[in-house]
């Protein structure tokens, strides 16, 4: 049953991203891996000649960096690791071009910042160039663009992983891969005596969180807790998910043959319409609204808009037009949507019905904090 799911997941997949990590681009010494990008760049032209088009999401310029100047260590301040940044993405890029063009193919480099995809038309220019390059049968080499992205540098949450997904869902890929320096998600800690990856995962809950056991250090910036992160961010528009070992020979294209290779992720849902896509799962909230019961019930369970009365109460500074998150009486995030008032607004409005409104801010301009119509449920 699990290979007949895999296959038509693969058969569907025409077009896919990947994701490749710092870890299995490099060498223990942090030096780019030139092999393993020789490997790799084989593999997408064995998933290009089926048909396929396939965009990269590639980590690695660091440790590129690193390997170019010497470096036996990650830079730790900012300037730093920016410089280093910028040695090493040239050198990654280089790489790729040289191993792709030995079997006819292009690289193209793609660098975004998240306020690149948080601005709605440039949003739309990066899916634009990216679909071209797929058209043109070039492969993107996407990275995050790290001399000038200070919180991708700063952090391990806004790293390629969350990046991946967010490129799945500009694109409408319908399957993501994932390659880590793991084989996939483990029932246990990979450690332990009789640790097995767990081949499917049918949904999210708190305890898939419980299996997750990142290591510190090294070059990588992510770890297993970012991937399922990632890999919630694209099942819940409706897409698939594969984590698995970027090392294992020919991953892709056992992957793509049905194979049970890594921890698949099933698409949670319908698929998503492109405009939600980037409302729910790409742009960065600017604020929050905590919901009573009743109103998450209502967005939640019944898919209707959210008005005054439900809001208990707001945190940001965002203006009308906005994305906000909207949080639980716990502080859990189930959804976001754009809304119709400022904070000042929302402040003074939250609790009331809408026919109070008028009387408070002196004009109704809308009933609804949030239209059903621009929000998305994300959990």
């Amino acid at each position: 049953m699990s290979y007949l799911l895999r296959q038509e997941i693969a058969t569907t997949a025409t077009t896919l991203v990947v994701k490749v990590g710092t870890r299995v681009l490099t060498q223990s010494n942090g030096q780019l891996d030139e092999d393993r990008v020789a490997q790799l760049s084989e593999q997408i032209h064995r998933v290009k000649v089926t048909g396929r088009r396939i965009a990269l999401v590639s980590s690695g310029a660091v440790g590129a960096g690193m390997g170019r100047l010497g470096l036996a260590r990650r830079p730790a301040d900012l300037a730093h690791l920016q410089a280093v940044a910028a040695i090493g993405q040239g050198a990654l890029v280089e790489a790729y071009e040289k191993a792709l063009r030995a079997h006819g193919h292009h690289a193209a480099q793609i660098l975004l910042t998240a306020e690149d995809l948080d601005h709605r038309t440039r949003y739309l220019n990066a899916r634009n160039t990216i679909l071209t390059l797929l058209d043109l049968d070039a492969v993107p080499i996407i990275n995050e663009n790290d001399t000038v992205a200070v919180d991708e540098l700063q952090t391990t949450f806004g790293d390629n992983d969350r990046l991946a997904a967010i490129v799945t869902n500009l694109i409408r890929a319908p399957l993501l891969v994932l390659l880590s320096d793991v084989d996939g998600l483990f029932d246990r800690s990979p450690a332990e005596p009789g640790a097995a990856v767990i081949p499917t995962v049918t949904r999210f809950d708190e305890s898939l969180r419980g299996l997750v056991r990142d290591s510190s250090g090294g070059l990588g910036k992510g770890g297993m807790a970012s991937k399922l992160e990632a890999a919630r961010a694209a099942t819940a528009a409706g897409e698939n998910v594969i984590i698995a070992g970027g090392r294992t020979p020919d991953v892709l294209t056992r992957i793509l043959a049905g194979e049970e290779v890594g921890t698949l992720f099933l698409a949670q849902g319908h698929t998503v319409a492109a405009r939600k896509r980037w409302i729910g799962f790409t742009v960065q909230p600017r604020g929050a609204l905590v919901l009573d019961d009743g109103a998450r019930a209502a967005v939640v369970e019944q898919g209707r808009s959210l008005l005054p009365i439900g809001v208990v109460e707001a945190t940001g500074h965002f203006k009308k037009g906005d994305v906000v998150a909207l949080q639980n009486a716990q502080r859990v995030e189930f959804g976001r949507g754009l809304i119709n008032y400022n904070f000042e607004e929302i402040q003074r409005i939250k609790g009331l019905r809408t026919d109070q409104i008028r009387q408070v801010l002196g004009h109704y301009p809308y009933d609804e904090v949030i239209h059903r119509d621009n929000m998305v449920v994300t959990r």
